[in-house]
């Protein structure tokens, strides 16, 4: 698979995955607790849980394509657990996609 292409991707599902983590956190889960609407985390958690995995998927194929180190690797897991973390990392992220040569 193209190197930038794979970025590309993981870099799209690690925003989307990162919306998905503050909309569970600031929305679904106050809809749960003060609101008793548990349907919420039910369908947002849902989401979040298969873009999480993507997001670990796809990093790993980064990580092997683009030869980064376990460091990368974990510094990337962190980011996801971590709220605002993937909007953090971001610009790292543009900066070391935009360096990939073919």
């Amino acid at each position: 698979m193209n190197k930038k292409k794979t970025f590309s991707q993981f870099r799209k599902i690690a925003f989307a995955e990162g919306i998905s983590f503050l909309v569970l956190l600031f929305i679904a889960m106050p809809l749960k607790y003060f609101a008793d609407s548990p349907l919420a985390v039910r369908y947002v958690g849902m989401a979040h849980g298969v873009l999480f995995v993507a997001f670990i998927v796809w990093a790993f194929l980064v990580k092997s394509e683009t030869n980064r180190s376990f460091g990368w690797l974990a510094k990337s897991f962190i980011a996801s657990v971590i709220p605002f973390g993937t909007f953090y990392m971001e610009k790292q992220w543009k900066r070391e996609e935009d360096a990939i040569t073919e």
